[in-house]
């Protein structure tokens, strides 16, 4: 049960990091044809820096996460933090250089104001890396389970309390993110 398990797990993660970049290389190159070669890869960066960024679960970052620890075997977690950093420096990069390549797409321009608004807006940012890393510890923790045969009986309340935790966790965060998304007039 566990062979077949790990399998559809492996299989699932695969088919949803192909669908992923074949979503990313074809916004590239859409940009690309709409503007140029240069702009599109930047505001295509800048997007996946946006979902890095700006949404409370590690779906960007599944683009070099995945890939990472499927093939060297590292902890999400610690390839998410490079993850991060990529996407900080990136913005950096591109608010002291080319500041008005933000205003290229409907997201770029969103992150833009988060940007550039410290209050109340960093504090999405802030929330996301809470909730990315949360999500991110949880995937790491569930590919040790199946990959190792950990059982949940060896540490079963320990393990259960501390999903509780993060769960809960995470349901805060998510609230306290929808509300302030809800404050740059952003529809659902």
């Amino acid at each position: 049960m566990k062979d077949a398990f790990s399998h559809f797990g492996k299989r699932r993660g695969l088919f949803k990091f192909l669908a992923l970049l074949v979503v990313l290389v074809s916004y590239f190159a859409y940009l690309s044809w709409t503007y140029d070669f240069a702009t599109g890869g930047l505001v295509s960066a800048l997007t996946w820096s946006f979902f890095v960024l700006c949404t409370p679960i590690a779906d960007a970052g599944f683009l070099i996460d995945f890939p990472v620890r499927l093939i060297l075997g590292l902890r999400m977690f610690i390839t998410e933090l490079f993850v991060w950093v990529l996407a900080i420096s990136l913005n950096l990069a591109t608010l002291k250089y080319v500041p008005d390549d933000y205003e290229k797409s409907v997201l770029t321009s969103l992150l833009h104001k988060i940007l550039i608004t410290p209050w109340p807006y960093w504090s999405i940012i802030v929330l996301c890396a809470v909730g990315t890393f949360l999500s991110i510890h949880f995937g790491d923790e569930v590919v040790d389970a199946v990959s190792h045969d950990h059982h949940l009986s060896l540490r079963q309340s320990r393990s259960r309390y501390k999903l509780i935790g993060m769960a809960v966790i995470f349901v805060v965060v998510l609230v306290l993110y929808y509300r302030l998304i809800a404050m740059l007039d952003v529809k659902f």
